[in-house]
């Protein structure tokens, strides 16, 4: 089987070239920019609103599977458009589709957000990926559509950057305590999707983890685990500043998890924080 990562070159793309290549999968990835430093992948350069790129792109690789791991940001074009453009592309070739979507697609009024929650986004990057998911599953109903929440790793996530640069004084800046999100590690989520994509489910499903926490508490065990100095992390609220965006989006995906053997781990689990921490409280 190959198997084709749109946007192999960022954090989430890696990770799935590094497990599907170790289950003995043919894999090729797709950047924008340039390759990835990974050399069990065969990269191509792709631009998801070049159609004849595209196109050209699934002649030579022919792929079983394409996971869309790829980010635009709220660039209507790359975000919105280009996925549609995919799954019409997918559902031609009759290749299974796994396009990675976001907690970003909700306001927040909720707090919890089951599969069966229709999307209301505040800002134009969830409206983005709002419009891609209801492209997608009209276009190619057999596609799945998985939403996640903050991505962390083993140190090489955006936002253990973010914390180890604030912890030393090296940038600018603050952590939310009242922006709560379900971080899921690199690696379940990864995994899960890689799950999904070898499946025959379809439509809406939630990847991340079990535990709520706020963007401060997040860093704080992140620091913790790294040795780094917590009590010198500055916080602040979302709420008090000019930032767009909803402040407690929790993703339920307990749906989701039933129907999968991998586990989703929590944050407080995968950075061993102290369970008695509940600034964020629990899902």
């Amino acid at each position: 089987m190959t198997t084709l990562i749109i946007g192999g070159s960022g954090f989430l793309g890696a990770e799935l070239i590094r497990q599907a290549t170790a289950a003995g999968q043919a894999t090729a990835a797709t950047y924008a920019t340039r390759p990835g430093d990974s050399v069990q992948a065969v990269w191509y350069p792709l631009d998801l609103r070049d159609a004849g790129r595209l196109g050209a792109v699934m002649s030579e690789v022919s792929p079983q599977v394409i996971i869309n791991a790829s980010s635009g940001g709220a660039d209507w074009a790359v975000t919105a458009q280009a996925p549609i453009r995919l799954a019409m592309t997918a559902a031609r070739h009759g290749v299974r589709l796994v396009h990675v979507s976001s907690d970003a697609v909700f306001s927040g009024a909720r707090v919890h957000y089951d599969e069966s929650s229709l999307p209301d986004p505040i800002t134009p990057y969830g409206a983005a990926k709002a419009a891609a998911e209801t492209g997608i599953l009209a276009v190619y109903p057999e596609a799945v559509v998985a939403r996640t929440s903050l991505i962390i790793g083993d140190g090489g996530s955006a936002h253990e950057r973010l914390v180890h640069e604030l912890a030393v004084g090296t940038r600018d800046g603050v952590l939310f305590t009242d922006d709560i999100r379900c971080p899921v590690h690199v690696a379940d989520l990864a995994a899960a999707l890689l799950e999904l994509a070898s499946g025959d489910s379809s439509g809406v499903h939630h990847v991340a983890g079990p535990d709520a926490v706020s963007r401060h508490e997040l860093g704080v065990l992140i620091a913790r685990r790294d040795g780094l100095d917590a009590s010198s992390l500055p916080t602040g609220r979302r709420i008090d500043s000019p930032l767009p965006g909803a402040l407690d989006v929790r993703l339920d995906s307990r749906a989701t998890q039933r129907k999968l053997s991998t586990t989703l781990r929590g944050a407080r689990a995968v950075l061993h924080g102290p369970a008695a921490f509940e600034e964020g409280g629990s899902a």
